[in-house]
């Protein structure tokens, strides 16, 4: 199946590279000895919108140097697919405030996960990325959460992308993988987003607060409570609006999705021909 924006050699040292500082911002708190001085994202933050936007671009630029070192013979991140990627992260954007701070229904997560089905892995993470960075211009929402929201929404995208049976699975087998994978995706995105506020809050009960410098088992034991008693009733109204949407919205929104790609024939080769004398 022709992708716009395929995986090439690359595109994962790139997308490795994102997910490694993802990973290293998320987590480090987790790591810090008893003596740190924990003051919040509000500082870190900004150094890390400052890198991940670099990286992102990286990515992008990775896409189309792949297609053009193919000599045309591959898809590389064209104007096509970059109009598609705008389209898509502006439906994203216009989504999201449709449930947001309503019991954490949020019904852009099932159109980013069916685009990260068709689009492919590379196209999905940019497109997670840059729909959560439109919507939290279109909403108000910019803050130290910001680039977190961002990396974890792209992974999201991204592990979609990575579902088997891209050509050969179709029809109601389909719709209940993706199903499946969306209600996963919307409760892991709520803990992980839990991860990246969990050891800056204050006046929590022992049992879920998290200590500097205890090992890590211990404060992933309370994270782990954290998350039951304070997020789980968003996370799961997410997942369950994900799956009902995938089940009924799924099949016309993926046959669109799939027949824009084939007309916009990412994969056609360009010749250029002297003009007929």
């Amino acid at each position: 199946m022709t992708r716009p924006v395929p995986l090439g050699c690359r595109s994962v040292t790139a997308l490795s590279l994102t997910s490694l500082v993802g990973v290293t911002a998320f987590g480090w708190p987790l790591l810090a000895s008893t003596e740190s001085a924990l003051v919040g994202h509000s500082v870190d933050a900004p150094w890390l919108f400052a890198l991940l936007l670099p990286l992102l671009l990286a990515v992008v630029i990775a896409q189309i140097s792949e297609g053009r070192s193919a000599g045309g013979g591959a898809p590389g991140l064209d104007a096509k697919s970059v109009a598609l990627l705008g389209v898509l992260a502006a439906a994203g954007a216009a989504l999201r405030p449709l449930g947001a701070g309503t019991a954490g229904l949020e019904p852009m997560f099932f159109l980013m996960v069916l685009s990260g089905r068709v689009l492919g892995p590379g196209f999905g993470f940019v497109l997670g990325s840059l729909s959560m960075f439109a919507s939290a211009l279109l909403t108000g929402g910019v803050g130290p959460w910001l680039p977190f929201q961002m990396l974890a929404m792209g992974w999201v995208c991204l592990g979609a992308g990575l579902l088997p049976g891209t050509a050969s699975l179709r029809g109601r087998r389909e719709l209940v993988l993706l199903a499946a994978y969306g209600a996963l995706s919307a409760v892991l995105y709520g803990t992980i987003m839990n991860l990246q506020g969990w050891p800056y809050i204050g006046g929590l009960s022992s049992s879920i607060s998290f200590v500097p410098g205890d090992p890590l088992p211990a404060n992933l034991v309370r994270f782990a409570a954290y998350c039951l008693t304070t997020s789980l009733g968003w996370d799961l109204p997410r997942a369950a609006l994900t799956v009902v949407l995938c089940l009924t919205l799924g099949a016309p929104v993926l046959r669109a999705l799939r027949r824009t790609t084939r007309r916009a024939a990412f994969a056609a080769p360009v010749a250029f021909h002297p003009p007929a004398e």
